[in-house]
């Protein structure tokens, strides 16, 4: 972000080893549903219902850090407590229910207590504003270049709603993290392809950042979409950035392709970098 709080602009075109045709080709052939799987994006295809898939798209982008494996067997596990409608669990649930249901799960370093407390937040804030769409859109102001202020908002008042002050599920963008997870979550819910599912309305596909990670940001590098070397708030919209001048009105378009490279056994993150940087 610049001195006034605004966010960074990206590189531009010229500066970037790949073209616009190599993202298309790239999208056209991996950006389809056959491909999802093993990824926690897969969960919210059981919900046809909005306000079903937006609480499994909170629980599974949480989640989604670690062994892939490991993701998975975590964010079944809290679908399945919750039965087969996550919104109707949630009205009925209270914050002795959500400890006492979410007791034996753990993730990695993040504990059923702390799946109950972000879950507790969401419930008070679907109460208070009827969805969770209908809370992160009271925050968006249409006027930003960024989803980042509402993203700010959001986090806000879920913790504080839940009580909290700092939440491993629910971190701020205030403090310099990229909110990979967060915003992974907001590109299931907003965009709507074969592999998003959508839901949301009222936010923009082109004010969306990109889900940053250790992957992307080493692909972000080769593709000359930054320089930077920390995979940091900053760092994630710099890249952003550099999408936007090829997608302007979708400025994640590329996401889950460029991160099928690497992951899938059938793909080449190598070539794919090599052929792009020639």
């Amino acid at each position: 972000m610049d001195k006034a709080g605004h966010p960074a602009r990206g590189v531009s075109a010229a500066g970037m080893a790949v073209g616009r045709r190599e993202l298309e080709d790239l999208y056209r052939r991996y950006n389809r549903r056959r491909f999802v799987h093993p990824d926690p994006l897969e969960f919210l295809y059981r919900y046809d219902d909005p306000l079903d898939r937006e609480i499994a798209g909170l629980v599974a982008s949480s989640l989604a850090y670690g062994r892939v494996a490991q993701i998975l067997r975590a964010v079944s596990a809290v679908l399945d407590a919750m039965g087969p409608s996550p919104r109707n669990y949630l009205p009925a649930a209270s914050q002795g229910s959500l400890l006492h249901d979410f007791a034996g799960i753990r993730h990695r370093f993040t504990s059923g207590e702390d799946i109950a407390t972000m879950l507790w937040g969401a419930k008070l804030a679907i109460e208070r504003y009827g969805s969770l769409q209908a809370c992160f859109v009271a925050g968006y102001d249409e006027r930003e270049d960024t989803v980042l202020p509402a993203l700010i908002a959001f986090v806000g008042v879920l913790k504080g709603l839940a009580g909290i002050d700092e939440s491993c599920l629910l971190p701020s963008p205030e403090k310099g993290s990229a909110c990979k997870r967060l915003n992974l979550f907001l590109r299931w819910m907003v965009r709507n392809d074969a592999v998003d599912p959508g839901g949301w309305e009222g936010v923009p596909a082109a004010v969306l950042i990109v889900p940053l990670d250790t992957h992307m940001h080493r692909i972000g590098l080769a593709l000359g979409l930054t320089q930077r070397r920390q995979a940091d708030l900053r760092t994630a919209l710099e890249i952003t950035g550099g999408f936007r001048t090829f997608a302007p009105d979708d400025t994640v378009r590329y996401d889950f392709a460029l991160t099928r490279l690497g992951i899938r056994s059938d793909t080449d993150l190598e070539a794919f970098l090599a052929g792009a940087t020639a």
